[in-house]
């Protein structure tokens, strides 16, 4: 029995697909396997893969079935691995990386799963993130993205949730919230699958040492209509689906004064009208999600307080975060 399975989810990765998968077989780390989910990629990138010493398992979807459903596909086939971690084909890590997660684990068996220390990949110099940011609003976003690479990243601490371009899971947990959203597609359903399992009363590690280059929406653009629209219309599922009791309530001024705000920003960039298609199919998806929401609350088992503590609470975005207490967790 391998101790992790290894899920890249592919589409038209190109000469990212190959750079991640051989930083995959460069590992310290050797015990694990490589499932690739190419979702009806026409670029050739799953047939140029080099060949590896890994075992490596290709699953071919017959159509783009988004990152969410790809992923889920690939769950199917870890019965066994404890772990699964998940990589992006435009992240590529360090040799070191999958052994920092898994001693990661095994120092701290009380979390269900772990966060990468990821750098933009044209500047090593500079943070792409270390972890999601669930803001009161039901914004999100990587803490420390943007920022210079500093002390103050290097120390292991509690986050919101980890980014899913490169993250270690629990495999146990997540079937028992049944993995990602599948409706979601991509952008914003990494998040909402944390938000789940945090509800379940699960925690989530930033491990410094798991380090890992990572392009960002290297595959489809970082500021296309494609992202605005599906991160938008998704935050707003997230939050419906996920924010508990009175909190729903309390922050739901806010959530919708933030809508509101966002509509103006991006009309004022020429881009409103992605913006509004975004939040109109959001309404339109109310009624299922809400539905949703029942499910994911009745198997709720950490208390509301527990959820407000951890949320951002913030009048204003902190682009680069002063360290955490020296010690870490």
């Amino acid at each position: 029995m391998r101790s992790v399975d290894v899920i890249v989810v592919n589409y038209n990765g190109g000469a990212y697909l190959a750079r991640a998968i051989g930083a995959l077989q460069a590992q310290v780390f050797r015990d694990f396997r490589i499932i690739v989910v190419d979702n009806d990629s026409d670029d050739g990138s799953v047939d140029l893969l080099p060949e590896s010493d890994i075992p490596m398992q290709i699953v071919r979807s017959p159509h783009n079935i988004g990152f969410a459903a790809a992923n889920n596909l690939a769950l199917l086939t870890c019965v066994s691995a404890p772990w699964v971690a998940l990589l992006n084909p435009d992240a590529f890590p360090d040799p070191e990386w999958l052994d920092s997660l898994v001693s990661a684990s095994r120092q701290h068996p009380t979390f269900s799963g772990f966060g990468c220390h990821m750098r933009a990949a044209d500047d090593s110099r500079r943070l792409d993130g270390v972890g999601d940011v669930y803001h009161l609003s039901g914004l999100y976003w990587r803490e420390g993205h943007g920022c210079s690479d500093s002390a103050a990243f290097s120390t292991s601490h509690e986050i919101f949730s980890p980014c899913a371009a490169a993250a270690l899971y629990r495999a146990s947990d997540l079937r028992l919230v049944g993995g990602f959203d599948e409706d979601f597609f991509c952008y914003g359903e990494d998040v909402d699958l944390g938000f789940r399992l945090r509800l379940c009363g699960k925690r989530f590690l930033y491990v410094p040492a798991a380090k890992v280059a990572h392009v960002g929406s290297g595959l489809t653009g970082v500021d296309s209509d494609f992202a605005i629209y599906h991160g938008h219309r998704n935050l707003v599922w997230t939050y419906v689906k996920n924010v508990p009791g009175i909190l729903f309530w309390v922050c739901l001024p806010v959530h919708l004064l933030m809508n509101m705000v966002a509509l103006g920003v991006f009309a004022g960039r020429g881009r409103g009208r992605v913006l509004w298609r975004a939040k109109i199919d959001a309404v339109r998806g109310l009624p299922r999600v809400w539905a949703k929401r029942r499910s994911v609350q009745e198997q709720r088992r950490a208390t509301v307080r527990a959820i407000w503590r951890v949320m951002n609470r913030g009048l204003a975005r902190r682009r680069c975060p002063t360290p955490p207490p020296a010690g870490g967790v």
